[in-house]
């Protein structure tokens, strides 16, 4: 593909931080023709307008897609099936319907069911963010260098997916295409394990003494700031990945409290043997996250350094 429009209207339902920043790349590049987005909030539409990331707004999800070409589910996962019902009637023949949440298996069982035959559901996840949430959080780098993972189903149109792809090239990613269970297997154990280990650290702050909370608080090394960084992140949308990918993280959870149980007898036993090797181990892991260019997380432009 080589001519700048990519579709000629595009509507987010949903308009956060991954989706505004996904039409700042648009606006920037010239890659719609429209784009329209939808919110349940007015505050959050006219902050949309206000920032010139949307042609036009509505809080209608079906008036939304009335003529979309690219309809882009940017809401927490636990909302998809409602919207998918509401948006399925109206959505024009070879339309393409993409999402940017992190759990890939729910969100086809919730939408793919709810749209017509004619129209194309290409699931997407953007392994991207930050701990801030909204339109106003959006910034147009934030997808460069990072990857996409698409998790098409086998019946699939494989135009609508490398239209997808190109979108997302054009904001600076790398594609991956994979299994929508293997997603969410890889995704409990890189993502959504650590956030639910974050909160838990952090939840466990919040029930100390009020003169030890202060001090921890006060005294907090980059260990437990970067916990309170994922902590941050907005409840709602987590809640939903928690429940939407049970299994998965169950299963993870299994295998590392089995590790932590070993790690506890081997602090117990005094096995420095066993922990200098167990630390060794992981120390490669760490490498070759900074060997793919993945351990700085992006940032907006201007951002201060801490």
């Amino acid at each position: 593909m080589t001519e700048t429009i990519l579709f000629d209207r595009i509507a987010f339902i949903g308009i956060g931080l991954i989706g505004s920043s996904l039409a700042r790349v648009i606006r920037r590049d010239g890659l719609a023709g429209h784009i329209v987005a939808c919110a349940r909030s007015e505050a959050t539409l006219k902050t949309v307008m206000d920032l010139g990331l949307a042609d036009s707004v509505t809080n209608d999800p079906a008036e939304a897609v009335d003529g979309a070409d690219l309809v882009v589910l940017g809401t927490p996962i636990g909302a998809y099936e409602a919207i998918a019902k509401a948006i399925g009637p109206v959505l024009k023949k070879g339309a393409i319907v993409t999402d940017v949440g992190s759990v890939k298996r729910m969100a086809i069982d919730a939408v793919k069911p709810h749209l017509p035959p004619d129209v194309s559901l290409v699931p997407g996840h953007p392994v991207a963010g930050t701990e801030n949430s909204g339109p106003e959080s959006g910034f147009d780098t934030l997808f460069v260098n990072r990857w996409v993972i698409l998790t098409p189903t086998p019946d699939t149109s494989a135009d609508a997916v490398e239209k997808v792809a190109e979108l997302w090239r054009r904001a600076g990613s790398n594609i991956e295409i994979m299994d929508a269970g293997h997603h969410d297997q890889v995704l409990a154990i890189t993502s959504h394990v650590p956030h639910l280990i974050a909160y838990t650290i952090v939840g466990t702050v919040t029930d100390l003494e009020d003169v030890l909370k202060s001090e921890v608080i006060k005294f907090a090394a980059s260990g437990f700031r970067d916990f309170t960084r994922i902590a941050a992140s907005d409840p709602i949308m987590w809640r939903d990945i928690f429940l939407s990918n049970r299994d998965a993280v169950l299963e993870m959870l299994g295998r590392l409290t089995e590790d932590i149980s070993a790690l506890q007898r081997a602090i117990r036993d005094g096995d420095g043997a066993y922990m200098e090797d167990k630390f060794t181990r992981t120390r490669a892991i760490r490498r070759g996250v900074v060997d793919a260019g993945q351990h700085i997380p992006p940032k907006p432009p201007g951002t201060p350094k801490p």
